[in-house]
């Protein structure tokens, strides 16, 4: 009794967290538990475009080219260059109502007069989870918010289409490269 009198509160906090601590890392050593670098399932190179909505610009060509590179941030957190694959733009449209309700009129928006949709593709390495590609710490998904930044420009947009890009694994030209045979040269 008079050794449970001389025991601390914070004591039994501190022999506690030690013996979480000592639980967490057996538990890891014996698999039942992942650590993050086990997650991984492959590096890969993915393509993904980034729709920006609704750009004002009065010059005679937009600043964002194909075969460029752009400054991303992924929320508002700055990442890195990435290449501009592809670039499209369109002129802000309207839809016309028509008496074939199948079949709606879409013209340009003489309204928005200089105001354009663009969608950019970039390329990138990712790593693949089983949660989605993983870019500079950022899970990539349709809808994450994204900058693109350049020496003129700064849009504000979001991802609107994602693909991995089949590459050669490493691995596989390592192995293939091996002589497997026992014959010796």
């Amino acid at each position: 009794m008079e050794l449970l009198k001389k025991i601390k509160p914070i004591e039994i906090i501190v022999l506690a967290g030690i013996i979480l601590a000592l639980g967490v890392g057996f538990a890891t050593f014996k698999n039942y538990r992942q650590t993050a670098s086990k997650q991984i399932e492959a590096t890969s190179k993915i393509s993904f475009q980034v729709f920006l909505r609704g750009i004002s610009y009065t010059g005679q060509q937009l600043p964002i080219k194909s075969g460029e590179k752009t400054f991303i941030s992924i929320r508002n957190v700055p990442y890195s260059d990435l290449d501009i694959v592809d670039v499209k733009i369109e002129k802000k449209k309207a839809l016309l109502p028509s008496l074939n309700a199948k079949n709606p009129i879409v013209v340009d928006d003489v309204t928005m007069e200089n105001t354009y949709d663009v969608i950019v593709t970039l390329v990138d390495t990712a790593k693949i989870t089983k949660d989605g590609a993983v870019v500079g710490g950022n899970k990539i998904k349709i809808g994450l918010p994204i900058t693109l930044e350049g020496k003129d420009y700064r849009f504000n947009g979001t991802v609107s289409d994602l693909k991995t890009i089949p590459g050669i694994d490493e691995k596989q030209v390592i192995n293939n490269e091996l002589n497997t045979t026992d014959d010796v040269q």
